[in-house]
């Protein structure tokens, strides 16, 4: 957002609701710790996985699927079954807005999402580094899996040479210094406004919308003055250039800029979009409308050219899963200290159901069970919860949840 018309965009009592950031940053960050910290990843594919393709046929055996018996991680991974997210039955593709909240009935036109699970953990895990959270996707929809906590969507990045430069590249001190300036005279133009507020009696809840920006402005920028006088990590371009398979190449330079950025401490919390786009996508074998496919109504053709999406997608997943696991860390690696949720607020999205996501847990150090097949449908919510109490957040409840489960261990 240009400087003056982020001004403007702070300025007006109407758009205070829409902060810059949703973060409740805590003060200046801390010295790196000695012991590895902890990190999350979510990653959600918007048009799922085809069921009887990315679910083990046979009971606690990831050889029996046709996608996931390559995985070369297969002892820090679970694959979870019968999960799903109450409320979605109308929602079809609005449910994607609802994969890190459970916020029910998207679809709705009075529609409110609430915070996301990943800006939840950003405010317990994400305060000591550069970049508190990142966030991305695979285009630019102005939305992906990040809703603050006022239920605003965070918008994505998705320029890979951007992300690249944004995390490592040479910055522009003296413009970022004069952001900064410029920053302080907003807040002190709405300290005065909130004044005139206050002093005409109008209502109290708008007095507090000033009261929470402002807040959320400063510690904001705090943190970018302190690491503004931090150089940032070191690390060779490598981005994959290739423009033959485009979509693919574009998946892979996200994941690859997600370990760079959790390799070099950058940030410990991510959220990865990969949005269907419209028109044709060429990966390796195929090339077709990836919706359009998805939707396949059981043509064993579509089928076909949807596995080949599908297989890339798993190939580019396990290939980053893989690699986190071979840089040490500590007493283990880095993903033993890196949780990696890959899910879908599709169960099946020919048909736009949200029942039996897919869901794999990767990472994160724990007792991993390889294939957990629930007795009942499951809220995706009381995983989440569960990730909250792994990471010290204890709450009762979150989203859609109805109660812990101790799915991970």
């Amino acid at each position: 957002m240009k400087e003056t018309s982020r001004r403007e965009f702070l300025k007006y009592g109407a758009a205070l609701p829409i902060a810059m950031h949703s973060l409740d940053l805590r003060g200046t960050p801390k010295a790196k710790p000695a012991i590895p910290p902890r990190r999350v990843v979510f990653i959600c594919n918007s048009l799922g996985f085809y069921g009887p393709h990315f679910f083990p046929r046979e009971r606690g055996n990831l050889e029996s699927s046709d996608y996931l018996k390559s995985l070369t991680t297969k002892e820090k991974v679970t694959v979870f079954q019968n999960l799903f997210h109450p409320g979605m039955d109308t929602s079809n593709h609005d449910s994607e807005k609802s994969f890190l909240t459970g916020a029910p009935y998207p679809e709705s036109p009075h529609f409110n999402n609430t915070v996301s699970l990943d800006q939840i953990l950003a405010r317990e895990i994400g305060n000591d580094t550069r970049f508190p959270f990142l966030s991305f996707s695979v285009y630019d929809r102005g939305w992906g899996c990040s809703w603050n906590q006022r239920g605003i969507a965070i918008p994505p990045m998705h320029d890979e040479q951007k992300i690249y430069d944004k995390l490592f590249g040479k910055e522009d001190l003296t413009a970022r210094r004069k952001q900064i300036l410029d920053d302080r005279r907003v807040i002190r133009s709405l300290y005065r406004d909130m004044e005139l507020v206050r002093k005409d009696g109008d209502a109290s809840h708008k007095v507090d919308s000033y009261r929470n920006v402002i807040e959320e402005l400063e510690k904001q920028t705090q943190h970018e003055a302190f690491w503004l006088k931090t150089k940032k990590p070191e690390i060779r371009n490598s981005l994959s250039q290739d423009q033959e398979f485009a979509f693919s190449t574009k998946v892979h330079n996200l994941l690859e800029l997600s370990k760079f950025a959790l390799q070099t401490d950058s940030t410990r919390v991510i959220t990865l979009s990969l949005d269907w786009i419209y028109g044709a996508i060429h990966v390796p074998g195929a090339t077709g409308g990836w919706h359009t496919l998805s939707h396949h109504g059981g043509k064993k053709d579509a089928l076909k050219k949807l596995a080949c999406i599908e297989r890339d997608l798993v190939k580019h997943l396990d290939h980053f899963l893989n690699d986190l696991d071979q840089i040490e860390e500590g007493q283990g690696t880095l993903l033993d200290h890196t949780t990696v949720v890959i899910g879908s607020n599709f169960g099946d999205s020919s048909k736009h159901l949200c029942h039996n996501l897919p869901t794999i847990v990767a990472g994160g150090g724990y007792r991993h069970q390889t294939h957990t097949v629930l007795e009942n449908p499951t809220p995706l919510c009381n995983l989440y919860m569960d990730l909250l109490h792994q990471h010290g957040i204890d709450v009762d409840s979150f989203g859609s949840s109805n109660k812990a489960t101790g799915l991970l261990g």
